[in-house]
């Protein structure tokens, strides 16, 4: 199949398929290059299909060696078969049995979807169409079947095999091999099948449920790392618990098991009772993980547990749907950690993704809507603006309806959906019928792709302040003339004292929410006793751009003020941001320094010990180049961005220094390290003002020393990055480099971390030492977090360095998608990902990522991830 004629699916076409699958057994013989697999199907007529309609079902590079109906091998004219499809010309009526063996190659499976070999592990990743590269099947998520699973192998090699369910049976064969029976007794697509073995070691424990039952816990992991599971144990715990207690919702299993594989294109797969984790999401301890580290095995074992019932029980009728089961669970990953640790600062960082990651895409060329109505390549629409946005959405609807009602509502899409593949409207119809709210129009927002902007022209006169909103939705790829969104924002007035002020509420406003419906609404607030601070779009309630004529002085009031946390960061982030802007295009200064008043606010949030040390970190962080570039949005030199970035830093570090030392030596951790929010806190200010002393001092010798003395990998990397980033010529520098490879070189999760570290260092000498890490014995582009580690690092984080104005980074990264191309495409269309905001940059680089962006597409055999990616990032 060529890149012209690959199919576009559209949500519209949607039908279900002839024939049903109820029961699926599988029995696998595995080898690493000749692993045989049977299955046997139990199919069913739909109600409108007709006598003798063939059954076709899809496959990916399999090798057919029998097919067979109710026990008999079929003829070959009764059947066609391709490595991509298998027909079955004329089934007989009512119900039948259809087996199928297949021959499979683990080991040649580099795409890493469907059955392949990890470092020696036998795993799979089915989701969204790896099955088919299995066994032939209706590859799709409506089709619910119940599975039972013989996987038989080397007992020497692969002594642990497991599948999804419950253990039914194990035994011992001849010649040295062995067997195990799972079954799961809850009907699930086949995306969510899952099979691993081999030579691991596990972590176990066990759980009590709600209703008293007790739930064996096994998390298997390369040998040698077993006490590196603990901390993913305990979130697990504690997931399971917080979802009982939030959502009522209780395991459902006798067993739950997690795998850690090395090699994975994902963070991690649900895959009903046995779980597969990239490892990065599992192992840790205080020598090989950072605080982020911790914070991201916590949230994903959180994430991938919470799909047993947002995503496993209640599943996707069609890709389409995506967002139900990824957004909605982002959303119970982000309140779960939210009450595991600070909930602003929880807050704040996810806020920050959206601005960094979700509002380019959708301000970009490869913008979307939340469900997309058409695609060529499913896996290309695993973004931010499924999973953060569609967060997002579900936010909304909390926001909207209050706690009470919210439950209600899930509870009852628990309830009624139960063992369904459902759409969005299913999940939506459930919060319309506990409200008697209208919700269609609030449907905009998985319909409409793009930021909307909301406009806010304020007036106070005697006592009442008027509100005159409009909102605005951009155009995007394939829309345009769009209609108004349904926009809860959360507020509150700050009074001169600093606190919040009664009001009189106006029809539009319930709960402190305004809800604007409409392309220009006028609000009244009454009963106000002297003129406001407005502090708008509290907690961030809408995933859009806010503008509001507001002066610095009230910028800087909210800033130092606002009993919002979320609103008080987001206050002194936009005057950075201005400030930052102004500063960008104004050349006749080379070397600008923050506004006074700036400082002068950041040293009191600096200095105020009743805000939590965390919340003051980010504080102190400028926005990103990605953030400023996005606010300049057109001609953008990332050249000068940087340079005016750190000058401001290089000036606030000059007036705060003596500041800085006080608090540095303040927040210092003493006992035993912990990962939980109060000391991960401490340490996030620490490192954040080390590497202001750093610019301060213009000396490695401060941050040297912090590398040598860390007894932990947090501040340990917090040393090494100051050291590499800001003095990477030094002896210090190359000494902590090497040290830090000498102590991890047999650590692949922790090597990532040196590559990466390496790969965003400033300037276009990084470009020839990308090129030299690639030649280092660690480096392969045929495993995935090292690629990303490397690869994706230096393109996604070093905007100087990967937008070198000859053109040459662009061309680096054209050519490892090419390679990555050839054998995982997936890959490399996430690697392709880099360049959607190519339009954005100034004429000369824009036209030098245009010439890779369509060397890229004219190359023989693309994949059609990647043909999709780029022809859609041309436009």
């Amino acid at each position: 199949m060529t890149k012209s004629d690959t199919p576009v699916y559209r949500l519209e076409d949607y039908k279900p398929t002839d024939y049903a699958i109820s029961h699926t057994e599988l029995d696998f013989s595995l080898h690493p290059t000749e692993t045989i697999v049977k299955s046997k199907l139990s199919l069913s007529p739909r109600k409108n299909t007709k006598p003798g309609t063939p059954l076709v079902l899809v496959g990916d590079e399999l090798k057919l060696l029998s097919v067979a109906i109710n026990g008999h091998e079929l003829a070959s004219k009764d059947y066609s078969a391709t490595p991509e499809k298998l027909e079955i010309h004329t089934p007989p009526s009512g119900n039948f049995i259809v087996q199928i063996t297949t021959q499979i190659n683990p080991k040649k499976n580099r795409q890493l979807m469907g059955l392949y070999l990890s470092n020696g592990v036998y795993c799979t990743q089915n989701e969204p169409q790896g099955f088919r590269r299995i066994t032939y099947f209706y590859d799709r998520p409506d089709i619910l079947s119940v599975f039972k699973t013989r996987i038989e192998a080397d007992e020497k090699n692969e002594p642990v095999l497991l599948s999804n369910g419950n253990l039914l049976e194990t035994g011992k064969l001849e010649n040295g091999r062995h067997y195990a029976i799972w079954e799961d007794p809850h009907p699930k697509p086949c995306y969510l099948f899952a099979l691993v073995g081999g030579a691991l070691d596990h972590y176990d424990d066990s759980f009590t449920t709600m209703s008293g039952r007790k739930v064996k816990l096994g998390i298997y992991v390369e040998k040698g790392k077993r006490e590196r599971a603990a901390y993913a144990m305990d979130s697990l715990k504690r997931a399971m618990r917080w979802d009982e207690e939030k959502f009522g919702r209780e395991y459902d299993l006798d067993i739950f098991n997690i795998v850690a594989v090395s090699d994975f294109n994902m963070g991690a797969m649900e895959n009903k009772g046995l779980n597969i984790f990239n490892d990065k999401y599992v192992l840790a301890n205080p020598d090989t993980a950072t605080d982020f580290d911790y914070a991201g095995i916590e949230r994903v074992i959180a994430h991938e547990y919470f799909h047993n019932w947002t995503g496993d029980r209640i599943t996707c009728r069609d890709w389409f749907q995506l967002c139900l089961k990824e957004g909605l669970t982002v959303y119970r990953d982000q309140e779960f950690s939210s009450d595991q640790r600070s909930r602003p600062v929880h807050r704040i960082s996810d806020v920050r993704v959206l601005k960094i990651a979700q509002f380019p895409e959708d301000a970009g060329p490869l913008a979307h809507p939340v469900r997309p109505r058409q695609y060529r390549e499913i896996n290309n629409f695993y973004t931010t603006t499924v999973y953060e946005k569609g967060a997002e959405v579900v936010r909304m609807v909390h926001t909207m309806l209050g706690d009470e009602l919210f439950r209600k509502g899930m509870d009852l899409y628990f309830q009624r959906h139960d063992g369904e593949a459902c759409t969005i409207e299913d999940f939506i119809a459930c919060f319309a019928d506990v409200s008697g709210r209208d919700f269609s129009q609030f449907m905009l927002w998985y319909e409409q792709a793009g930021t909307p902007t909301v406009t806010v022209d304020s007036h106070y006169k005697d006592g009442v302040l008027t509100l005159d909103l409009t909102q605005t939705v951009p155009d995007t790829p394939g829309q345009s003339d769009k209609k108004p969104m349904v926009i809860p924002l959360s507020f509150g007035l700050l009074g001169k004292n600093g606190k919040d002020m009664p009001y009189q509420a106006d029809n539009h406003i319930e709960n402190n929410v305004i809800v604007l419906s409409e392309a220009k609404q006028t609000v009244h607030i009454r009963d106000l006793k002297e003129k406001p601070v407005l502090s708008l779009l509290r907690g961030f309630s809408a995933p859009i751009n806010l503008k509001m004529e507001e002066s610095d002085d009230d910028l800087a009031f909210r800033a130092h003020f606002d009993t919002d946390e979320v609103n008080r960061w987001e206050s002194l982030n936009k005057l950075m941001g201005k400030a930052l802007v102004n500063a960008i295009a104004d050349r006749s200064n080379e070397k600008p320094a923050m506004p006074e008043k700036l400082q002068t606010l950041i040293e009191a949030l600096l200095d105020d010990d009743t805000l939590e040390p965390a919340f003051r970190s980010l504080c102190l962080q400028l926005p990103s180049e990605i953030e400023l570039a996005r606010m300049i949005g057109h001609d953008v030199d990332p050249d000068r961005i940087y340079n005016v970035r750190q000058s401001f830093m290089k000036s606030l570090a000059d007036h705060l220094k003596q500041k800085m030392l006080h608090v540095f030596d303040k927040m210092k951790t003493e006992g035993h390290y912990s990962p939980k929010a109060e000391p991960a806190g401490k340490r996030a200010l620490k490192n954040t003002i080390l590497g202001y002393l750093a610019l301060a001092e213009a000396t490695p010798l401060r941050a040297f020393e912090a590398y040598k003395k860390a007894d932990n990998m947090t501040d340990r990397m917090g040393g090494l990055s100051v050291l590499v980033h800001l003095f990477n010529e030094t002896n210090e520098a190359k000494e902590a480099l090497s040290d830090f490879e000498k102590r991890y070189g047999n650590d692949p999760l922790v090597m990532d971390k040196w590559f990466s570290v390496q790969a965003t260092v400033h300037g276009e000498k990084t470009l020839d030492h990308v090129k030299e890490l690639m030649k280092h014995p660690l480096f392969s582009l045929d495993n995935p977090n090292r690629t990303r580690a490397l690869i994706a690092s230096f393109a996604a984080s070093n905007q100087t360095g990967f937008n070198r104005v000859d053109g040459e980074g662009y061309k680096l990264l054209a050519d490892i998608i090419l390679t990555v191309d050839k054998e995982n495409p997936q890959l490399a269309a996430r690697l392709s990902t880099f360049t959607r905001s190519w339009k954005q940059l100034e004429p000369k680089r824009q036209s030098k990522l245009k010439e890779q962006l369509e060397r890229i597409l004219k190359a023989p055999k693309l994949s059609v991830d990647v043909s999709d990616i780029v022809s859609r990032t041309l436009g």
